[in-house]
């Protein structure tokens, strides 16, 4: 793919250059290097807000589901209504010797 910048322009500002083909001084490149930083700081600052706030929601996706979970199986009965209607049976049958 073609690079779509201008290579020239008429403001002195939005020129783009290439460190390697110009002929710069070292103090230059060095003035580069650390506004290119700084612009990589600013970018990575905010990956790493959007990245907290997305951990923070799956997070509580996940703790949501796990309560849910954890509620609805407290709530079930099916096991109790059985052991109820076994004793029942049993108490109900007749007693014999071997029983």
């Amino acid at each position: 793919m073609a690079d779509k910048t201008p290579t020239e322009s008429d403001a002195p500002f939005a020129t783009r250059i290439d460190p390697s083909k110009e002929g710069l001084s070292p103090q230059q490149l060095h003035f580069i290097r650390q506004v290119e930083r700084a612009q990589l700081q600013k970018r990575t600052q905010k990956l790493h807000g959007r990245n907290a706030a997305m951990g923070l929601a799956v997070g509580a996706v996940v703790l949501g589901i796990y309560g849910y979970t954890i509620y609805s199986v407290s709530q079930e009965k099916i096991v109790d209504e059985l052991d109820e209607e076994a004793k029942r049976l049993r108490s109900q049958q007749l007693k014999t010797g071997a029983n």
